[in-house]
Order: C-alpha cells, then sequence, then structure tokens
C-alpha cells in the first residue's frame, strides 16, 4: 500500500537522519493528501465486553478518595457537583450520550493523558481511577465489593451504560417553514487545500517529529505578520488534537449540495462510492482525533495509515492517472 511506503519511508528517514530521504517522503505524503478525505468513528463496545457500571465495579472508600482528588484538581473546570462549567459535565444525560457506550479505559486515558487541562499528565493512573470512581458514584451507579482496578485490560471489559442511547442533541429552531442552506463558498480543490490537505499534513508530521517533545520558542520581529507571530499559539499534541477534528468535521463538507470540482463538474454527492470514501475520512479523523488524545506517537503514526488510506481510496477513484484536471471529480468506470 502507498500508505505503508510512507511510512516506511519516513521511519527510515528518521532512523538515518536524512533530510533528503524525508523530502522525498513528503512528496509522496504530497500526492497523497492533496484533495480527498472521509468518515464516522464508531466508539461501539467490543462483544467480548461484558460488564456495565450497574455492576458494581467499584468500592466506596476508592470513590471517597477520588472525591478528594476531583475537588482539588478537576471541580474548578468541570463543577462542584460535576454537572460542567469551565468545561463539560462529568455527570448526567450529556455526559452519558458521550461517554455510555465506551470503556471504561477510554474514560481513564483521556483523564490520565489531557487532564487537567491546565496541566495534563501530573496525575498518576490510581488517582484517575480512584476519580473515575467517584465519577460513577455520582452518576448513582451502584457501589461494589471491590475496588475499580486500573488495569488497561479490565478497565475494557466495563462499559458506563452498556448500550444506553446517546442523549437527544438540543435542536437550533428557526422560523416556521424556514430552512436553513449554506451553499458552497469554494470549490472542492479549495476546501481540500485549505482544510483537509494542511490539517491531514499535521498529523503526518507526528511520524517524524514527536509531538509531546519540548519545543524552542519561535524568534519574532516587529515586522511579523499574524501568521507568523501566532504560528507557534497552538503547539503539540493540541495542534494534532485540533487537526484530527478538522478532518473529521470537514469530511461532511465534501457532500455539500451544488458544490463543483475545480474544473467545473459537479462533486458527484449521489455516488455510493463518493458517499463511503467522505465517511472513511471522517472515520479517519475520529480514529486519528482518538490516537492524539492517548499522547503516544507510536499511536499516531499507526492511525496515520487509516487517513492515508482514506485519501488513496478516493484518489485512484476520482483524480490519480486521469489527465490532469479535466479528468478529476470524473469517476472510473
Amino acid at each position: 500500500m502507498m500508505s505503508s511506503s510512507f511510512n516506511r519511508c519516513t521511519n527510515s528517514a528518521r532512523r538515518a537522519g536524512s533530510s533528503k530521504i524525508l523530502s522525498g517522503c513528503y512528496a509522496l505524503g504530497s500526492a497523497l493528501f492533496a484533495y480527498t478525505l472521509a468518515g464516522s468513528f464508531s466508539l461501539a463496545v467490543h462483544a467480548q465486553q461484558s460488564r456495565t457500571a450497574k455492576d458494581g465495579v467499584y468500592a466506596d472508600g476508592q470513590a471517597k478518595r477520588g472525591q478528594a482528588i476531583y475537588k482539588d484538581r478537576c471541580a474548578s473546570c468541570h463543577g462542584e457537583t460535576l454537572g460542567g462549567s469551565l468545561a463539560p459535565p462529568l455527570a448526567g444525560d450529556e455526559f452519558i450520550g458521550d461517554w455510555g457506550n465506551q470503556p471504561l479505559s477510554d474514560l481513564v486515558d483521556k483523564i490520565k493523558n489531557t487532564m487537567p487541562g491546565d496541566n495534563p499528565g501530573k496525575l498518576t493512573r490510581p488517582q484517575v481511577t480512584d476519580i473515575v470512581a467517584y465519577i460513577l458514584q455520582a452518576g448513582q451507579f451502584p457501589a461494589g465489593t471491590a475496588e475499580l482496578s486500573g488495569d488497561e485490560a479490565v478497565l475494557r471489559q466495563i462499559v458506563l451504560a452498556g448500550g444506553q442511547a446517546p442523549a437527544p442533541r438540543q435542536q437550533t429552531t428557526v422560523a416556521a417553514g424556514q430552512t436553513l442552506f449554506f451553499p458552497p463558498a469554494g470549490n472542492l480543490a479549495q476546501v481540500m487545500r485549505g482544510i483537509l490537505f494542511p490539517s491531514a499534513n499535521v498529523i503526518f508530521d507526528a511520524q517524524v517529529v514527536d509531538p509531546g517533545a519540548p519545543r524552542k520558542p519561535a524568534a519574532s520581529s516587529a515586522n511579523d505578520t499574524l501568521s507568523v507571530r501566532f504560528s507557534d499559539v497552538y503547539t503539540g499534541w493540541a495542534l494534532v488534537d485540533y487537526a484530527a477534528v478538522a478532518l473529521a468535521e470537514s469530511a461532511p463538507l465534501m457532500l455539500t449540495p451544488g458544490r463543483r470540482c475545480e474544473n467545473g463538474k459537479p462533486v458527484p454527492v449521489e455516488r455510493a462510492d463518493w458517499v463511503k470514501f467522505t465517511q472513511e475520512l471522517a472515520d479517519a479523523g475520529k480514529a486519528a482525533y482518538k490516537a492524539s488524545q492517548s499522547r503516544n506517537q507510536d499511536a499516531v503514526i499507526e492511525v496515520s495509515n487509516q487517513v492515508a488510506e482514506s485519501c488513496l481510496n478516493c484518489h485512484r477513484a476520482y483524480r490519480d492517472g486521469r489527465g490532469g484536471n479535466a479528468a478529476r471529480c470524473v469517476p472510473r468506470e
């Protein structure tokens, strides 16, 4: 696969310390990502998971320890009663809607890797497990006789609410008979080049530069443009997070009615394969976000294969080897 070749290329360049090899790798990467992306990442639980938080998976004493840690490290953002404040709630329908069908390992990893927001990665795994026990207690899940284990394999077997449907999201209402429609402002190539291409490249940069590694602040001058001045406002893992979200959220723009290709032809939004490629891109973006949240460079390198494949699948059908811009957006038959 071309994406696997890209990974092997960048990994070889990184080991060899060769900028020349690395430049060739990015030329290959550019060929892969210049135009297309797609997706919807399923948070469904694996079939082997057989327990839920309703089965008494934590102990009262553990929840009490977690409450003390929560008040000290979490309450200022998530609220004294876990109802949300500067940050989302950790109890109630909205929380269950977001986390109900995910394994507790995901919740523990999220807190361990990215919380507290102003000083992430400082909580120990036992502390995080105690906080999760308190979250379960606050959510009125029953206590048991044994403490919740921090072991990844054990937590992966327990879901929060076991198949409970996500809470319905509040809908924006408009005047009776009014339909909201946002016509496209740009063609498909502009969307690709302005959003998808740079976002994908941020994810692929993580193959050769560890987002968690310390970086020297860039030198600045009074003549710097705003883009230069603010280029290091978001760095490291935060930048990978935002790029992954941009891929997932922007994928549906490929299906906007009325959008045209660079050559003026309509984007084939009615074709099943085009819809499939769009779905693949959104899945890849959400998978990249989950990998980024692990704060593990190897996890992002692995998921970059999925991002590359989502691009390549669409390129093969609608772009590559078709005789230039005039043939783009015309499917191979």
